[in-house]
């Protein structure tokens, strides 16, 4: 008797730079699940009911990057409290019964990368952007930052929603001017959620002994400012860290195999990068 096929993929817009499908695949490979597939489909928030409808018992989870994360709330039958604290899902498992349980693992994520090098606790921290992955920032900050938080943001709305999120996840978060952002490079752990380019304009102010640094992109990489950071002989964070430990946390959820292949999972990654592709 065969073994039946088993199916999960990442949904967004744009999804065809998406490294995912490289981490889950090259789990795969290494855990032994031949009869699993991983693939990536362009779904932006009017096509996302559809696509949930046409699924069959076949799958098992879906990754989801911009802009689906919130679009996805009012679709499945359960999220987790790490989801709901941000009000962002980005991992689906559906369950036997056919339930949709969404998560968040790009919160768990992002605090184990930093354990990786060795920040487990800080006494303060300082986020650059307010966006989506920001609120995620505050939410991992809230388990191992014990003082204020600086957000350092380029208009009034932004930083009430900071302000809100703090109130929300029990973070005393202080707001300063984007103009101010040279003084956000002297906390001990530095948190850039912004897109491309965005920092490079501090990359000249960079301490001569920073803390250490958290750059969520991967791509291109490194940023002008982690590359300054490093120089500076600083403690670099990626995103490819982020990224790897979050897909670490969605195989073992969609799989039920503990541990994935971390070390597998990051050198894939890397190669990826290296060789541009993403297929």
């Amino acid at each position: 008797m065969s073994t039946p096929k088993r199916r999960a993929a990442v949904l967004g817009s744009p999804i065809v730079h998406s490294l995912s499908p490289v981490l889950h695949r090259a789990a795969y490979t290494e855990l032994g699940l031949t009869h699993w597939s991983y693939d990536r489909f362009e779904v932006d928030e009017a096509g996302l009911p559809g696509f949930l409808g046409g699924l069959d018992s076949s799958w098992a989870g879906l990754s989801l990057t911009m802009p689906l994360k919130r679009a996805i709330l009012p679709l499945l039958d359960a999220i987790s409290d790490t989801a709901s604290s941000v009000e962002a899902v980005n991992t689906v498992v559906f369950t036997e019964d056919g339930r949709r349980v969404g998560d968040n693992t790009d919160i768990p994520g992002m605090i184990a990368a930093l354990r990786e090098r060795g920040v487990d606790k800080v006494e303060s921290a300082a986020v650059l952007g307010a966006g989506a992955t920001a609120s995620s920032a505050l939410a991992a900050l809230s388990r191992i930052c014990t003082g204020p938080v600086t957000a350092y943001v380029r208009s009034a709305a932004r930083a009430g929603e900071m302000r809100g999120w703090g109130e929300r996840l029990g973070v005393e978060v202080h707001i300063a001017d984007w103009a101010e952002a040279d003084a956000a490079l002297r906390a001990p752990l530095v948190i850039a959620t912004t897109p491309a380019g965005a920092t490079d304009e501090l990359a000249h102010a960079v301490p001569d002994r920073p803390g250490t640094l958290f750059d969520v992109l991967y791509d291109p990489w490194p940023t002008a400012l982690a590359a300054a950071w490093s120089r500076h002989e600083g403690d670099v964070v990626g995103g490819l860290d982020l990224l790897v430990h979050q897909a670490v946390l969605q195989v073992e959820q969609m799989t039920g195999r503990t541990p994935a292949p971390l070390a597998a999972m990051r050198a894939a990654g890397e190669r990826a990068l290296t060789s541009g592709g993403t297929a």
